[in-house]
């Protein structure tokens, strides 16, 4: 009895993956506005009912390959190091992922990687889509701030907009640059010196988030 829900789970996961899979493949070859739902359905063989029951939008089956980075910044900040204040945790963070090549950072040229990037901004339904992933990591990393570094609610709002449009536009000038041809290597001095010169700029007015308003 104990084990059956977790086998349950995997297997819905199993149907998840699959199914967003083989989306994202008929996305990629002949473009996400020229595939149907019910092609998706077919190609993943499930029905649509089951397809609409993992996955309620369209643009759900593509932003599903990003959900676990929603709430990635709040993580960061919940899990730093006891004396790092929650801004370096975050930086430190984001200069790894450029190093490892890390998706999420855009500092990443593998062929499937770029194609996934052009396709979501030549969709005007996707780019609105990931700017509602945008506000629910903001929401999460404001939460975060709030309770583990202590600050006001509003202060932790606004930091978390900032932070989080930070990582938004560095990740994404990164991935315009490998879009248009540029290496991963190549660009990396380049896109830690932005990250830099970012974080720099935010710790000018964002370094002391402590309890005073």
């Amino acid at each position: 009895m104990d084990g059956k829900p977790g086998l349950r789970e995997r297997k819905k996961q199993r149907t998840r993956e699959a199914i967003s899979g083989a989306a994202i493949s008929l996305f990629l070859e002949h473009g996400f506005n020229k595939v149907s739902v019910a092609q998706v359905a077919e190609a993943a063989e499930v029905s649509k009912r089951t397809l609409f029951a993992y996955f309620p939008t369209k643009e759900d089956l593509v932003v599903h390959r990003l959900a676990d980075h929603e709430t990635e910044l709040a993580r960061v900040v919940r899990a730093r190091v006891s004396g790092t204040d929650p801004l370096s945790a975050v930086r430190e963070h984001f200069l790894k992922g450029l190093r490892e090549r890390d998706p999420i950072t855009g500092l990443n040229d593998l062929p499937p990687v770029r194609r996934l990037h052009r396709m979501i901004l030549d969709a005007p339904s996707l780019v609105s889509r990931m700017e509602r992933f945008k506000t629910v990591a903001e929401r999460a990393l404001a939460e975060a701030l709030r309770e583990t570094a202590g600050v006001p609610e509003l202060t932790a709002r606004l930091a978390a907009v900032q932070i989080a449009g930070v990582h938004w536009a560095l990740a994404q000038d990164n991935a315009d640059r490998m879009t248009s041809g540029e290496s991963a290597d190549e660009r990396y001095a380049g896109a830690v010196a932005d990250a830099e010169h970012a974080f720099t700029l935010l710790a000018n007015g964002l370094g002391d988030l402590t309890s005073r308003r």
